[in-house]
């Protein structure tokens, strides 16, 4: 099999795996997250929990964000195999500014609910009511509009070029978006941030035994701790590849053609992809 042919067979094979488990992904990530707004929403001991609130609005957050890519998909298919995002500007916009937003709010909320469940797990009183129910509405709201803002203005520089498809076209935002995006505010940023916050919160959990409190309380806390440490973890390993092949591409300008170079960038662009939208699939409520 000649260099040309091999390319153009890995070419196909990952345009399959990513097809393929966008469905997965998505008749997943539909169930899991109606699961959980369920469970969340109509268990009385999960009512006016902060941390509660803030799976629910993740689970919220992620059925869209599946949807727009199992769109994309369908509407590639009947196209036959051609990306409407390189054909149309305005769903090249879109496709870029509502992922960007959701993994944002994503990120964020992860690193609240983490951070959340530190304070009301800490042994000091004053720590456990410097968060509340009302804050955390608040800070979803604030954080959902300058999310969407930052996205927003950078959408203005997204074009469609002939033979690369729906890229950025200013270099000052290629810039920003190389060496302080994916690298921090998307990437180390949260990982860290969430990462360190669920490991002091199970460290509080596992001190719990020792206070005086009631059993249900203990149990709730016991609960949602696993369920946070557990979001952190799927988070840093489904993110961190995307972050990886993010900056590693984003400078890169490959022309589609039967190349291995060209087939190696689409596998990787295929499984980080498909990894991090699995983020938005994990079910919660077990």
């Amino acid at each position: 099999m000649s260099n040309s042919s091999y390319a153009s067979f890995l070419i196909t094979t990952s345009q399959l795996f990513s097809s393929y488990f966008t469905y997965i992904n998505f008749g997943l990530g539909l169930i899991g997250n109606l699961l959980n707004i369920l469970v969340f929403t109509n268990l009385k001991i999960f009512r006016h929990n902060r941390c509660a609130f803030y799976l629910i609005v993740e689970s919220i957050i992620d059925i869209p964000q599946l949807t727009q890519i199992f769109v994309n998909e369908i509407w590639k298919y009947f196209m036959n195999g051609i990306d409407p995002t390189n054909i149309f500007l305005l769903w090249c916009k879109l496709r870029t500014i509502l992922p960007q937003w959701f993994r944002l709010m994503l990120a964020s909320i992860v690193c609240f609910a983490a951070i959340d469940q530190f304070l009301c797990t800490h042994h000091s009183v004053y720590l456990q009511q410097l968060s509340s129910l009302k804050l955390a509405r608040y800070q979803i709201c604030i954080v959902a509009l300058l999310c969407l803002l930052h996205t927003l203005s950078f959408g203005f520089f997204l074009e469609i070029i002939p033979l690369v498809g729906c890229v950025l076209t200013n270099t000052g935002v290629i810039n920003y978006f190389s060496f302080f995006f994916y690298p921090v505010l998307n990437g180390l940023f949260p990982i860290i941030v969430s990462s360190m916050f669920s490991i002091l919160a199970y460290r509080n959990v596992r001190r719990i035994v020792r206070r005086q409190i009631p059993i249900n309380r203990r149990r709730l806390d016991q609960q949602l701790t696993a369920m946070i440490f557990v979001r952190v973890i799927f988070f840093v390993l489904l993110q961190l590849p995307f972050t990886i092949y993010r900056i590693c591409t984003i400078r890169l300008t490959i022309v589609p053609a039967n190349t291995l170079e060209y087939a190696t960038v689409k596998w990787a662009q295929a499984i980080s992809i498909t990894l991090v939208y699995f983020s938005h699939a994990v079910i919660l409520s077990f």
